[in-house]
């Protein structure tokens, strides 16, 4: 990024393209006596491209991808003519200076789905100039401006609510297609029009014997042929958006009956349910599941833990719906611990070649899911589960992990494969996860736990547990376990809510340290990954469970950086375009060590304009933060910072609320300046009777004088250091309309 904004400086090009105010400002003659033939077109490999040197017109075409815009080399004395070679050489095209004289040449260079515009100097010509391309791309309607192109030593996680823009952005992806096109210069800008149209502006630099380039790729099946090879977009039909809910396990472990889930989904229906918390699901429900370890569970059919569900599972799942939630249900299908179950059906299990039941972390007898009628078996449990039971949500566990102990990785191994019925079939595993999607339905939402990107699961579940569990049996929650929360999350971060919805495991922050509960609520809500609950909610604080409502509902967004990281990023950085708001970052600053540290972003790291004034808010600590050409603050160990940044108005404006931790500003609905009776106008939406603050900057010379409200309660407003606090309570869900008076 500094190298693409020093470039023109370096160069000793500023006062050329400064006396530039825009393209009107150049005069291009044309060097030809025909204009008939000023315009050339010439198709090589899987590109069509155009340039018409009347105007420096130049178009680049392949399949989706069209690029249109004007060509033009500025030297340091003014603008040359870019014409067709007058040597006589096809397909090379002129520069020439001031006094009609050939001083460098510019050619195409297809490579397939790539092709290259190079810049260089004719044979012993020593000049200095920039050469720009300004003008749009069209490609398709689903479409959003990313990076592909990772730096060394990057420091920042970039994500995207809306179609929000960056200086960093090198690329456009086409999720329903997955085709990438990317795009290479010294200084590029690329902003988003409208859906598939974008601005693009791109330089470079000749100087003293360098070349330079302008390149451009096309690449189908982006994810596909790199990371994931059973690509499929999110089914959003199925699953619009991230799921959220609560489930047991990290708190009741495998002990938890069904009146504890209850007992948990009434608090949750006053508490969680009116922001958006959408399901309920229930853990450890086998006839033999209250004991570790899982290999003993009796997986495979559906016999219930009479003990702790008396009264059978299609009951508790009814009694979960009139609660207000959808039913959710755990599954691990991939073995039994049952005698009686396997010795019934030997032939539908692994076993090695002394004859012994191989084991897996789902049972002491391993599935094999080449025998046809063991997954006939598999999809009649689940669709029990899913049309007679009436669950929605499936949870299925025992996946991936790290090592042979899981499914995906045991029937990979040589000696395992050998063991199967049909040990030439490709992928066992593929055939296990096609029978769970089947048996669910295509109306079900499927977690896959642990799933991964890089497997089946992409093809048919919606989302994926990317990491271990965060606490161990039975024992609390501890600083590794939010540490892994992030480290895995900025591994994955690239596929998330593009093949599958990351999961990162549930949510709990009434035992933590307020800094940790904070941070880990921020790795879950900041990039709006799955989000369930798990703690025991009766008693737990106030300041607790508000954490846990800035949660809800879950952000839409998504990565702006498609490719894995492999250590802890300090700054994650989140792109927002709002409607009413423009486009702002939220930037959140994280402390992973031991010891209270000062984390500084710079402007160039987070893709803005270091000259463009700006002002910040953080979240937590509710106070102002100058923006000096980039953020710094001091971070408590283990903890975060998180910092609403918008460009600093001449007038009062919105910083944040206390809404969501996103600080995507869902809840404003309205929103305006109104000049003539110097005043905020706009529409909030509020939740129940949960009061929301929300935060005002107000520039030098403005104070507030009134704050007005219709259906809401203003129960305080206080000004200090340049910003206003409002908070609005309501006695019910509704929108109020507030007017703020200067």
């Amino acid at each position: 990024m500094t190298k693409r904004r020093d470039f023109l400086k370096k160069a000793g090009m500023g006062a050329a393209v400064a006396g530039l105010s825009g393209w009107n400002d150049v005069v291009f003659a044309i060097d030809t006596a025909d204009e008939k033939d000023a315009a050339e077109q010439i198709s090589s490999g899987g590109w069509t491209f155009t340039f018409d040197e009347r105007d420096s017109g130049l178009t680049l075409k392949n399949g989706p991808a069209s690029l249109a815009g004007k060509l033009t080399f500025v030297s340091t004395k003014g603008a040359w003519k870019i014409t067709r070679s007058r040597d006589g050489v096809a397909e090379r095209y002129a520069l020439v200076d001031l006094q009609d004289n050939v001083q460098g040449y510019l050619v195409f260079l297809p490579d397939g789905n790539s092709i290259r515009l190079l810049f260089y100097h004719r044979t012993a010509q020593n000049y200095r100039g920039v050469w720009t391309f300004e003008g749009e791309i069209h490609f398709t309607d689903d479409s959003f401006a990313c990076r592909t192109c990772p730096e060394k030593d990057e420091r920042v996680l970039s994500l995207r609510c809306g179609p929000a823009d960056s200086l960093l952005n090198d690329s456009l992806f086409a999720p329903a297609s997955d085709c990438m096109l990317q795009l290479n210069a010294a200084q590029l800008n690329i902003s988003q029009l409208s859906g598939g149209r974008y601005a693009i502006k791109a330089s470079g630099v000749i100087e003293e014997s360098s070349e330079a380039t302008f390149s451009v790729r096309l690449e189908p099946q982006y994810f596909k042929q790199r990371y994931v090879p059973y690509y499929h977009p999110i089914n959003r039909k199925r699953c619009p958006k991230a799921p959220t809910g609560w489930m047991s396990w990290n708190t009741y472990f495998d002990r938890a009956t069904a009146e504890d889930n209850l007992k948990e989904a009434r608090i949750g229906k006053k508490y969680f349910l009116p922001f958006g918390c959408e399901f309920w699901s229930i853990e450890s429900w086998q006839g033999n599941s209250d004991q570790l370890p899982v290999s003993a569970f009796y997986n495979m059919d559906l016999e219930v833990n009479k003990k702790q569900f008396p009264k059978g599972m299609k009951k508790l799942a009814d009694d979960i719906r009139a609660l207000g939630f959808r039913p959710g249900l755990w599954m691990a299908p991939f073995g039994t611990g049952s005698d009686v179950f396997y010795n019934a059906r030997k032939d539908w299990f692994l076993h090695n070649k002394e004859g012994q039941p191989i084991r897996s972390w789902n049972g002491r007898y391993t599935l094999d899911p080449t025998v046809s009628e063991a997954r006939e078996h598999l999809k009649k449990i689940f669709r029990i589960a899913s049309r007679e039971w009436g669950y929605e949500f499936f949870k299925v566990d025992g996946m991936s992990g790290r090592n042979q102990g899981y499914c995906a990785h045991l029937y990979e191994r040589p000696e395992v494969k050998a063991c199967f019925k049909d040990p030439a079939c490709p992928n066992p595993f593929d055939l296990c996860i096609q029978a769970f999607r089947e048996g669910i339905g295509d109306d079900r939402v499927f977690l896959a736990c642990q799933g991964h990107t890089s497997g089946p699961e992409a093809l048919y579940a919606d989302a994926s547990r990317i990491g271990a569990d965060i606490v161990s049996p039975n024992k609390p929650v501890v600083w590794n376990g939010v540490m892994n929360q992030g480290r895995c999350f900025i591994n994955q971060a690239f596929t998330h809510n593009i093949s599958l919805i990351a999961d990162p495991d549930t949510l709990l922050v009434r035992d933590l340290p307020l800094e940790e509960a904070r941070t880990s609520a921020t790795i879950v809500a900041l990039p709006g990954q799955l989000t369930f609950f798990g703690d025991k909610f009766a008693g737990m604080a106030d300041d607790r469970i508000k954490i846990l409502q800035q949660t809800l509902p879950v952000a839409e967004v998504y990565p702006e950086n498609l490719y894995p990281y492999f250590k802890m990023l300090p700054v994650w950085n989140l792109r927002v375009r709002h409607a009413l708001l423009g486009d702002y970052n939220v930037v959140g600053l994280f402390n992973w060590e031991e010891e209270p540290r000062t984390i500084r972003v710079t402007a160039d790291e987070l893709g803005i304009d270091p000259q463009t004034a700006r002002c910040g808010f953080e979240f937590w600590t509710e106070q102002a933060v100058p923006f000096d050409g980039g953020l710094s603050m001091e971070v408590p160990a283990h903890g975060v910072r998180l910092i609403a940044l918008h460009p600093a108005a001449s007038v009062p404006q919105w910083l944040s609320s206390d809404r969501h931790i996103a600080q995507h500003a869902d809840e404003l609905s309205e929103y305006a300046w109104d000049a003539a009776g110097n005043c905020l106008k706009g529409k909030i939406r509020l939740v129940g009777d949960f009061p929301l603050s929300a935060h005002f900057r107000m520039p030098s010379g403005y104070t507030c004088s009134d704050v007005i409200c219709e259906g809401a309660t203003i129960t305080e407003h206080k000004g200090d250091n340049g910003v206003l606090s409002v908070t609005f309570k309501a006695n019910q869900t509704a929108t109020a309309a507030f007017q703020i008076k200067f």
